[in-house]
């Protein structure tokens, strides 16, 4: 009998455990968190951190215990997309905050399709990532077309140059924005005498003796700042002093770093907002600085944006289905026609292909290993 009343008791408390639990919802982080563009793509995953950590609560409310799962795609194709495969298999990973790089986004959102797993990138810029027509796939950040054209505009414009020497680091990333620059240039009247690829990552001396022939009156350079850091010291090193511009691959403070006392007339387009440029992110980056013991920079915000677009868009989800646990399609459909507000970097709703209808550009000038906001330019995707 004794037995009999301790086994009752035991199922009980069982039962009662069961009743109170909570359904876990993941969602995933994929960016470089090692190697040469770990910088950024920290950045990515600590601002997704902060934003799941901010609507804990709120899901908890509905029964649901929210976390987070990083994965480190090591700015690789190939790692990546096995990264992608991982997710799928992961049914309890509703979306994704992800990538740095247009190179992993592209094959890593493919891999994802099947599976009807959102993702919502804080970066990716070229155009082929959203012009494929993906269900799953959105971003909250201009495209290359869109910066091509304004880093175009600032060389003919602002720096009035009418010879420029194109590199690209031979990317999905580097050669669609450098082949936007050129295009736009071309289409007033400046000269562009060369469009190279290089993946030379330590001896730039055969680049920049090319250059020194050529004379330009600027150097646009469509590539990552771990790379593009090295050729400027060694340009700078060399005696050129030619204005260097480049994308958003820029946009850290390691270039700095890395360029060391050659860190001066650089300027770079960012899709990605410098945090001053952003009146609502002074909580955010203090938030970001006690949680981590760093400074947040513009990719951080935009993880921190991209995620909560992902976690409004699970919640108006669950809602939708009587608050209880959406599919993946469902995630996925509730982010793509969703309208999401409260945001570092203003309201966001995407297009027919996953572009954010409305998004801005900004100019940066590094002059002195000093970074700041040179101008913006509020630009909109070709389709609607």
């Amino acid at each position: 009998m004794k037995k009999t009343a301790l086994s009752l008791s035991v199922l009980a408390a069982l039962a009662l455990g069961t009743a109170g639990a909570q359904t876990t919802i993941r969602i995933a982080s994929l960016s470089p968190l090692s190697g040469g563009q770990s910088d950024l793509g920290t950045q990515i995953r600590n601002g997704t951190q902060l934003a799941v950590n901010e609507y804990k609560a709120q899901f908890k409310k509905l029964g649901f215990d929210l976390q987070l799962v990083p994965y480190d795609d090591q700015a690789d194709p190939a790692t990546g997309t096995a990264a992608a495969r991982k997710i799928a298999a992961d049914r309890q990973i509703l979306a994704v905050v992800g990538t740095l790089n247009s190179g992993v986004a592209i094959p890593s959102s493919a891999a994802l399709q099947a599976s009807h797993v959102a993702m919502v990138s804080p970066a990716n810029t070229a155009n082929q990532v959203t012009d494929r027509g993906l269900p799953n796939m959105n971003r909250i950040v201009a495209r290359d077309d869109a910066q091509g054209g304004a880093g175009a505009n600032f060389i003919s414009g602002t720096l009035k140059a009418k010879k420029v020497y194109v590199l690209n680091d031979k990317t999905a990333y580097g050669e669609g924005l450098s082949a936007e620059v050129e295009k736009a240039l071309k289409a007033k009247s400046v000269n562009v005498v060369a469009n190279e690829g290089t993946e030379e990552k330590s001896d730039f001396s055969s680049i920049i003796a090319k250059i020194k022939l050529q004379n330009p009156d600027a150097i646009y350079f469509g590539g990552i700042y771990n790379q593009v850091g090295v050729f400027i010291k060694q340009l700078r090193e060399a005696g050129v002093t030619t204005p260097v511009i480049g994308g958003d691959g820029l946009d850290s403070s390691e270039l700095a770093t890395i360029a060391g006392a050659g860190a001066t007339n650089i300027y770079f387009t960012t899709v990605a907002a410098p945090i001053e440029a952003l009146p609502a992110a002074k909580t955010f980056a203090a938030s970001y600085q006690k949680t981590f013991n760093d400074t947040a920079q513009g990719f951080g915000a935009f993880g921190y944006d991209a995620a909560k677009v992902v976690l409004q868009g699970v919640l108006n989800a669950i809602r939708s289905n009587g608050n209880k646990l959406p599919t993946r399609t469902q995630v996925e459909s509730a982010i793509r026609k969703g309208n999401f507000t409260g945001l570092l970097s203003g309201a966001v709703s995407f297009n027919s292909v996953g572009d954010r209808r409305a998004a801005t550009m900004y100019v940066m000038n590094i002059t002195g290993g000093k970074y700041k906001l040179d101008s913006s330019i509020n630009v909109k995707p070709a389709k609607q």
